[in-house]
Parts: structure tokens; sequence; C-alpha cells
């Protein structure tokens, strides 16, 4: 009886060691969605498009006017499209300006919105591993996705 409940352990530890080895391949990722982002750019055609050292892709389209001095605990006030790169919307906050505090968002917005001051409107395209990584938060984004989001910023403080 010994020998058997070992050798169920055995199995059991095996075959946990087995899940393992499919574990996610973070920089296989980041290159693919690098490679994804550089052709959605060149197939739409957007212009004037940077490329922070993050990975964060972005266009400012009106840098806004002010000296505020971001940190996580920065106010901001916002209106927002966010879309996949097929072009779908998941989510624009019901037309209506959502105020947050910049560390509460993923990373790709706390990389973004500080290039920008207030009345500013940037575009970022974030790669996934800024955005939501290999989860999906929710039926309308799939995990892994590259997200693309027009921000209006209201106010900071």
């Amino acid at each position: 009886m010994k020998t058997i409940k070992h050798l169920f352990l055995l199995v059991c530890t095996a075959a946990c060691f087995a899940g393992c080895s499919k574990d996610f391949d973070q920089d296989k990722q980041a290159k693919q969605d690098a490679e994804l982002i550089k052709k959605f750019i060149a197939d739409q055609n957007i212009s004037d498009v940077k490329e922070d050292q993050s990975g964060v892709f972005y266009q400012i389209i009106d840098r806004g006017a002010g000296t505020v001095i971001y940190s996580a605990n920065t106010s901001i006030s916002a209106k927002y499209v966010g879309r996949l790169l097929n072009g779908s919307v998941f989510d624009d906050g019901r037309g209506e300006t959502i105020d947050f505090k910049l560390g509460g968002v993923i990373p790709g917005w706390q990389i973004g919105i500080p290039k920008i001051q207030k009345g500013g409107e940037i575009r970022l395209l974030i790669p996934s591993r800024l955005a939501y990584g290999n989860s999906s938060p929710s039926g309308a984004i799939p995990k892994n996705s590259v997200l693309d989001f027009t921000v209006k910023l209201i106010d900071a403080k």
C-alpha cells in the first residue's frame, strides 16, 4: 500500500512538472506584439509614432498645457476609447469623463499619460505585457491582446 501511495505521489509530481513545461514565453510574446504594432502602424498609415523604451508606441495628438509632475498618486480625469487592433471597441467609458489615480491603471497608461498635460490627447499602442498580459479581464479582451487607446486628458493634479 505504501508503494502505491509513493507511485501515486510520483505520478502527480510528474504531471505538475509536465504542466509547467508549457510556461508562457514572455519574450516571444513581446516580439510578436512589437511586430503586430509595427505592422498596424504601417497598415493604418499612422504618422509621428514613437516607441518608448518600455515598448509602448505612442502618437501625441496634442501635448496639452501645464507642468504636472506625475506620480502614482496623481489624480487623472480622462475620456478615452479602447480598441483591439481589429478595430473593435472594448471600452469607451460610456463617453463620460473617468477619474482615477495614475497608479491604479494598466502599466501602458502609467507610461503614456505622463507624456501629455491637461487638455492633451495621446494614442497609445500598448503591448500585452503592459496591458493585461496572459490573462483576459473580460470577454471583450482576449489574453495577450495589444491594445489601442486614444486618451483625452481632461485634468491631472
